[in-house]
């Protein structure tokens, strides 16, 4: 069974609640103060079950929102799931202001189907009815509810009080609700939370229109920001009992693990471990052309999405100045720019929050201006995890824009160039699943267009970029280290700052393509390697053989290169060698192993493990064979190498 969510939108007393009423039966005020006063002050809802146009049956749901301009804001939590629209509009007064107001808030949230209402038909003569339904078409001219634009809205006369054109609207709403969009059942589960209460012999309950995904009883949620997890006890849809819920449906779920003190209106509900909220994303902000004036850069605004009521500020970036934004002189007569958006504008903007909320590229928003509190603009989240603004951000976000999912993920990956980005990354930045994003992928995983390293996604250019780096980086070191043999790895790896993996994965494809060479721990370019004198190959010989064969008891390193033939800035320089071939491990100022010394010595270390888990500098000096001297410098190299742990006087073996 298809299901949609309509909701309703007009000025106060023009019959919104009403209409509800008459096409489910179902009064949608609730509180004690919204009857004793006759007006709709916060969110209702009903739901009805209608025929389709084409045969199929429907579950509609209906959001009943306050007309009053003191509660737009409640307004606002409502109309965020919808997906189709009645704009109620009494024929005794016509349009007014809060019609104009919801109505540029619908426009700016996207609602693409819908249909206009004029209520209270019995209460004027048919010539009066056709002025205001004229004065309504002209309204609507070149808008989404404009009959001559879509053929799948009209304007439709009822009575709530006579049930006088109700039928016709019920056929309305059936053959509009064709064109509606399903919501992806299979997408991550997203429900923002309108209402918190506690049922007595249920507990924590709440309800909320299920944007995304599906929703089933036992599954185990986060509710966002705070990430706090709770489990689902319950499931009703319409107020019938269900084993799940899907995208698209209103939803009640009774929860465990928290409390109406841990749940408010604007939270959202949400796997755990996927999603990060979010204190500042980049958007596509539109000021209304009815703004009382411009959007000055850094302006707090009061910020709705979905549910979500928060304080904002807006950061207009100055790469988006545009060239009809106002000036003013400075004192030498210069022509300068203010940053601003104008009414009737739209450009890239930066929004920060006040507090985390979680939000994903293609969530609408609206703002309003501070004071007084008026709608003045929304937009379109395209980016909740924005990187530092730089050169190509405006490109980026043109692409975010687009529909194309695949150039989505294409530049979400190279923007973070030879780092690259995990699946599960990619699923939080963009809410979409891995199988869609593994399938929007594999083109150009095939293509090598991107590169899979381990569990991360690398661009193609960003790799062939990072491998450049290395060679010039190798070939920079060698330059001026013609004695090294070449550059140890891991300090290519730091001068590169790039992760292990992926470090690896364009080392190997250079030594693949025999573009460097490696010998142990270093690499260098090809036919690059330490070309000695014989003296000097004699000399390393020696001084490797020496320490070698002196185990741990080895000589002052002084002492060794006094006795070599050649000269000691040459025989320092091929210590180093040593040092960075990994042959000989410098422990202290004074004192080089071995590293097969060294290698023995763990293992002996290991053995003894197996007797005892401890060991103090008297039982090591038997177990090494060594003085003092050498004892404390080994140990104190072991604990750098979490071989051991010191505690106390003594050394716990890891």
């Amino acid at each position: 069974m298809k299901s949609i969510i309509v909701g309703t939108a007009g000025h106060i007393d023009h019959g919104k609640t009403a209409l509800v009423k008459a096409l489910t039966g179902i009064d949608a005020d609730r509180l004690e103060e919204e009857k004793r006063r006759g007006i709709t002050i916060d969110l209702g809802f009903a739901h009805m079950e209608l025929a389709g146009a084409n045969g199929e049956r429907l579950r509609v749901g209906f959001v009943d929102v306050p007309g009053h301009e003191r509660f737009v804001r409640n307004m606002l939590a409502g109309v965020g799931g919808i997906d189709l629209v009645l704009l109620v509009i009494a024929a005794d007064e016509g349009i007014k202001p809060q019609t104009r107001e919801h109505f540029d808030i619908l426009k700016l949230l996207g609602v693409r189907q819908g249909i206009t209402v004029l209520t209270k038909s019995d209460a004027v003569d048919a010539e009066t009815l056709e002025v205001v339904r004229l004065e309504v078409e002209e309204f609507l001219r070149g808008t989404f509810l404009d009959d001559g634009v879509n053929r799948t809205t009209s304007v439709v006369a009822v009575s709530s009080l006579t049930g006088s054109g109700i039928e016709q609207l019920k056929s309305e709403l059936a053959a509009a609700a064709v064109h509606v969009q399903v919501r992806d059942p299979q997408a991550v589960a997203r429900l923002p939370v309108d209402r918190v209460f506690t049922m007595k012999g249920f507990g924590t309950v709440l309800t909320g229109t299920l944007i995304s995904g599906t929703i089933k009883r036992e599954d185990e949620l986060g509710i966002f920001p705070s990430a706090k997890r709770v489990r689902v006890r319950g499931v009703q849809v319409h107020g019938h009992e269900a084993e799940k819920t899907i995208a698209g449906q209103r939803t009640a779920l009774n929860i465990a693990g928290a409390s109406t003190h841990d749940l408010e209106r604007g939270m959202v509900l949400a796997p755990p471990g996927i999603f990060e909220p979010t204190r500042l994303f980049d958007a596509k902000l539109e000021l209304l052309p009815s703004a009382p004036h411009a959007l000055r850069n850094r302006a707090r605004v009061h910020f709705h999405s979905y549910t979500l009521e928060t304080i904002a500020e807006v950061l207009l970036p100055e790469d988006e100045l545009s060239d009809r934004g106002s000036g003013t002189n400075d004192a030498k007569g210069t022509k300068t720019r203010s940053l601003q958006l104008r009414p009737g504008d739209e450009r890239f903007a930066r929004i920060r929050l006040r507090e985390p909320a979680l939000l994903l590229p293609g969530d609408r928003f609206i703002i309003r201006q501070f004071s007084p509190v008026v709608t003045i603009g929304g937009g379109l989240v395209l980016d909740a995890a924005p990187a530092r603004r730089g050169v190509g951000q405006r490109n980026f976000l043109q692409v975010l824009i687009g529909e194309s999912r695949e150039a989505i993920l294409h530049t979400r990956i190279a923007r973070r160039q030879h780092d690259g980005i995990t699946a599960s990354q990619l699923v939080s930045e963009t809410g979409w699943t891995k199988e869609v994003i593994e399938a929007q992928l594999s083109t150009a995983l095939k293509q090598g267009e991107i590169v899979r390293v381990g569990d991360r996604l690398v661009h193609r250019p960003a790799m062939d970029t990072l491998q450049l780096l290395l060679l010039t980086n190798v070939g920079h070191f060698q330059e001026k280290n013609p004695l090294a043999g070449g550059i140890a790895k891991e300090e290519l790896r730091e001068q590169a700052k790039v992760g292990v993996d992926v470090f690896e994965a364009a080392l190997n494809s250079l030594l693949k393509d025999k573009k460097i060479e490696a010998s142990g721990e270093l690499v260098r370019l090809p036919g690059r390697g330490v070309a000695l004198k014989d003296e000097e190959a004699e000399s390393k010989a020696k001084i490797e053989e020496t320490f070698k064969a002196a185990g741990l008891a080895v000589p002052a390193l002084n002492e060794v290169l006094a006795g070599l033939k050649i000269d000691r800035a040459r025989a320092q320089k091929i210590v180093t060698l040593l040092l960075r071939e990994k042959a000989l491990i410098k422990i202290s100022d004074e004192l080089v192993f071995h590293r097969r010394a060294l290698e023995e010595l763990r293992r002996k270390m290991a053995a003894y493990k197996s007797k005892t888990q401890r060991i103090d500098v008297a039982q090591f000096k038997t177990l090494a064979g060594v003085t003092r001297k050498y004892a404390i410098p080994l140990l104190e190299y072991l604990d750098r190498e979490r071989v051991t742990k010191r505690v106390g006087d003594a050394r716990e073996i890891l």
